[in-house]
């Protein structure tokens, strides 16, 4: 029998799947020193954390994760055309200890299983507008394009600093980067000012890291985006995580099945909410795999990372996803041979 992580391969190359992979069972979350720096890793409760870009970030119950707080005296670019003065990037120098205890968790994961895929968050507009202010940072990209694009290039360089320590040191043989571009209905911006600003700075980092061994991106973004999916593919995404049921997943697996694959189609609203139950699990799970097959699409709640905002909800989802295998293939749960459930969020 398959692996997941070779399933998920089966599933990507339009081969011979013998099942949905479930979920996030072929990825496996990993993280590395910048996180013992950053700030960034909040509680839920917490409030007004200042991160190490200078942003200021709260964890309200019952949301998927922290987020900028942009109140004026907090947005740390208070005039874009002297972005330079308030913008200041984290230094990226780590000891020889700090990468080799990340290492050692590498190396403890069976990458015959899954992915050891690399976290890296926020993506390059987020953190435009994390630095910003969502409202603010979208009047820049159209008034001010030669400074977001000037900003956009630092954000590039000290990523591209980042990648170098990893893939020297790490090692992923994926990577797992998050970048929101739209609400649940459109993009934030039209394609051809997307591709204007983040096409060649995406293929930089993207092409990169398949230069130096990594074998998967996948990148998170949990709204619609279906028009941009042909810049997805030019960048070098594989697989497009999180893309939530609006943008009509099966027309955009028949129509670019084998060049992306796509997982989610399972919105947080269907099935993660106060009083949710199993059956609205099996419904929204069982709707999506009718409609999208299982070559070029994995199953997946839409958020970005394996976990819900609500206890119990990932979990449920995944024995519903396990029992429509089971039923389809005839494959049981506890015959697939993969790793023990990660729940990061």
């Amino acid at each position: 029998m398959l692996t997941p992580k070779q399933n998920m391969l089966e599933v990507i190359k339009g081969g011979n799947p013998e099942r949905f992979v479930n979920q996030y069972e072929a990825v496996y979350l990993m993280f590395h020193p910048y996180i013992l720096h950053s700030n960034a890793l909040l509680r839920k409760g917490q409030k007004n954390v200042v991160n190490a870009w200078g942003v200021t970030n709260s964890f309200p119950e019952n949301t998927p994760g922290a987020f900028p707080v942009h109140t004026p005296d907090k947005i740390v670019v208070k005039d874009i055309e002297r972005w330079r003065d308030y913008v200041k990037a984290p230094p990226l120098k780590f000891t020889d200890e700090e990468w080799a205890a990340f290492k050692a968790q590498y190396d403890e994961v069976d990458g015959t299983k899954a992915f050891k895929a690399t976290f890296i968050a926020p993506g390059l507009f987020e953190q435009t507008h994390h630095l910003c202010g969502i409202s603010q940072a979208l009047e820049y990209y159209a008034l001010y394009p030669d400074e977001m694009k000037d900003l956009i290039k630092y954000l590039v360089d000290w990523e591209m600093e980042l990648l170098e320590g990893i893939l020297k040191n790490l090692k992923p043989d994926a990577i797992f980067h998050h970048d929101d571009w739209g609400s649940e209905k459109s993009t934030f911006m039209s394609p051809s000012m997307f591709a204007d600003f983040f096409v060649e700075p995406y293929k930089q980092i993207y092409g990169y890291c398949k230069q130096n061994g990594v074998e998967l991106i996948i990148h998170h973004g949990d709204s619609y985006a279906a028009t941009l999916v042909p810049y997805m593919i030019e960048m070098g995404i594989d697989v497009w995580q999180g893309c939530m049921y609006s943008n009509n997943l099966p027309e955009l697996v028949k129509k670019y099945g084998g060049q992306i694959t796509f997982m989610g189609g399972i919105d947080n609203k269907f099935v993660d909410f106060d009083g949710w139950t199993r059956e609205d699990c099996r419904k929204a799970a069982r709707r999506i795999m009718d409609e999208c097959g299982n070559k070029y699409f994995i199953p997946c709640i839409t958020q970005g990372g394996p976990g819900s905002v609500y206890p119990g909800t990932y979990t449920v989802l995944t024995e519903e996803i396990d029992k429509y295998n089971e039923e389809k293939f005839g494959i049981k749960p506890e015959e697939v041979d993969r790793l023990p459930l990660q729940l990061i969020f």
